[in-house]
């Protein structure tokens, strides 16, 4: 849904952002990886009005921005040899191997062989790391869906990885369509799992009420332990985010 404008406030020292869309009700949300505070409000809210919405939420909107100052963040990734990374859980060494060959990456035991050329950049080096990533994910979530669309008793119209900022995955009711973070390439399986039933239940109740609740735990009993440890985990480097839209 596009922007028919923005606007910037300050509450309380903090900068809220103002998006205001074709919506018919104000959300507030804190974002990270710095605690970002934006609303996305209906077009004939004032500024006003969003303030003493923001005032009354305050405790809350503190609360969430100090979480995100305060979680653990990775180093920023250089892509040299003995670099750790996580696939699937499962923490590996990276060893650059150079070549002339195609850029690729292979497992060996507890090592993640990054095959590139000398003069291949960081970021370039990123991208091949990304990519396998992409068709990592891409192979195990085609499982997932499978069997859960049968267990659930409900068809996706399609599903896509995508690098989300702010959300492990998305879920658009009305396409029957769910957007899943390619960072949960490096989470264990059952996390993952858990992030793809949650989404689609999202198509049996749309709403995080006590009926969503007993959904999730009749599919998966631990999905509070995988909710809080994701919400708790180590966030990529800030740099591995794309630009806010």
């Amino acid at each position: 849904m596009s922007i028919v404008s923005h606007s910037n406030i300050t509450v309380s020292g903090i900068d809220v952002s103002i998006d205001r869309k074709d919506i018919k009700n104000l959300h507030i949300g804190v974002y990270p990886p710095c605690g970002r505070v934006r609303v996305a409000t209906p077009s004939h809210i004032d500024d006003e009005a969003v303030r003493l919405a923001v005032i009354s939420r305050l405790s809350w909107v503190k609360k969430q921005i100090r979480q995100f100052q305060e979680q653990k963040r990775e180093s920023k990734r250089e892509m040299v040899s003995g670099e750790s990374h996580y696939f699937f859980g499962k923490r590996y060494l990276l060893d650059v191997v150079y070549g002339s060959g195609k850029h690729k990456i292979t497992l060996n035991h507890s090592t993640l062989e990054l095959h590139v050329r000398e003069d291949t950049n960081v970021v370039n080096r990123q991208m091949v790391l990304n990519e396998w990533y992409r068709d990592q994910l891409k192979e195990t979530l085609s499982r997932i869906i499978v069997k859960w669309e049968q267990t659930i008793g409900i068809k996706l119209s399609s599903w896509q990885i995508k690098k989300m900022r702010t959300k492990w995955g998305s879920c658009n009711i009305e396409q029957k369509k769910i957007l899943l973070n390619l960072e949960l390439a490096k989470k264990p399986i059952e996390y993952v799992e858990y992030i793809v039933v949650h989404e689609m239940v999202h198509l049996l109740e749309r709403k995080h009420n006590e009926v969503f609740k007993n959904h999730l735990d009749r599919f998966i009993p631990n999905w509070e332990q995988y909710r809080d440890i994701l919400n708790q985990s180590i966030l990529g480097h800030e740099d591995w985010f794309p630009s806010a839209n």
